[in-house]
């Protein structure tokens, strides 16, 4: 049922989708692994000091929003400066992989956040590649 459901899904519905993550199955030896995986404590510590960057980014410009997702287009273009590196980066991918505009504002604000999460304060072509990889797999699985 589900699988009928999802291979009806096609290009604009996906689309509103931030990030697509292909997650493969574990492998016995990591599953089988004495090394400690990352607490869920520690990553929730990191999700909220990220949330906190966010709101304080935002408050202190007088803005009525609270974290990247929430960014108009002129909040991107204030908050998401892109070096040229970055930008050359952005637009091979817009025009090789046909994005849509919708697509490219999803893309800076996933960077914007994984930015965030390194404690960076621009975005980096790495930030700006990521992100475009969580776009990519629309692409290969659902056209």
């Amino acid at each position: 049922m589900i699988q009928r459901y999802i291979s009806k899904i096609s290009g604009p519905l996906m689309d509103r989708i931030d990030i697509h993550i292909d997650v493969p199955a574990v492998n016995y030896k990591e599953m089988r692994s004495t090394t400690e995986p990352e607490g869920s404590a520690k990553i929730r510590e990191r999700v909220v000091r990220t949330r906190r960057r966010q709101l304080e980014r935002f408050a202190a410009a007088r803005h009525k929003i609270y974290c990247n997702a929430q960014m108009s287009s002129r909040h991107i273009r204030q908050f998401c400066d892109l070096s040229s590196d970055c930008e050359r980066l952005l637009e091979r991918a817009m025009t090789q992989q046909g994005l849509s505009a919708r697509a490219h504002d999803r893309i800076l604000k996933v960077a914007r956040t994984i930015a965030d999460m390194e404690e960076a304060a621009s975005i980096e072509p790495k930030h700006i590649a990521e992100a475009i990889q969580y776009r990519s797999l629309d692409r290969t699985y659902w056209t």
